[in-house]
């Protein structure tokens, strides 16, 4: 005799596993790329290592504000809509899977184009550091065009 789950248990499971495997494929599709990760708890880290001056520290602060007030925003929405589904069918909660996966995105988006913004000011012997420290960790560093960077 088969046994039923009640519909909230079963909305329960099918939500946790769902938002598991969003979580794994941010984790692993995050780890492919040689990100900073700046606007984090990497900021203090980012300006000992590749030793920013003060122009660079002052933008990269900038942009660190600008980066938490943009994912602060889809990390609200993330919340609302997890809110949302709490209760929700298993079809509701693959639609919203999809939505939470795109805010998602959009927040790794955002991280990219700030290290990129960052990686442009950095001088030659900052960002051949940050080559090699990506090739000595096997990750696919970002590549920016350096002549305009250049002073």
């Amino acid at each position: 005799m088969k046994r039923y789950l009640p519909r909230s248990e079963k909305s329960t499971k099918l939500k946790q596993l769902i938002c598991f495997i969003v979580y794994l494929f941010f984790v692993f599709g995050h780890g492919q790329e040689c990100l900073l990760g700046i606007g984090g708890q990497n900021d203090e880290n980012i300006i000992k290592v590749f030793q920013l001056d003060d122009a660079q520290k002052e933008k990269m602060m900038n942009w660190s504000a600008e980066l938490k007030i943009r994912n602060g925003i889809l990390k609200e929405q993330a919340k609302f809509l997890l809110k949302k589904h709490e209760q929700s069918p298993p079809e509701d909660l693959m639609v919203m899977s999809y939505k939470y996966r795109s805010l998602l995105d959009s927040m790794k988006q955002n991280l990219k184009i700030l290290d990129t913004k960052l990686l442009s000011i950095f001088n030659n012997r900052q960002y051949n550091l940050y080559m090699e420290l990506c090739s000595g960790i096997s990750l696919r560093p970002i590549h920016v065009n350096r002549s305009f960077g250049e002073k």
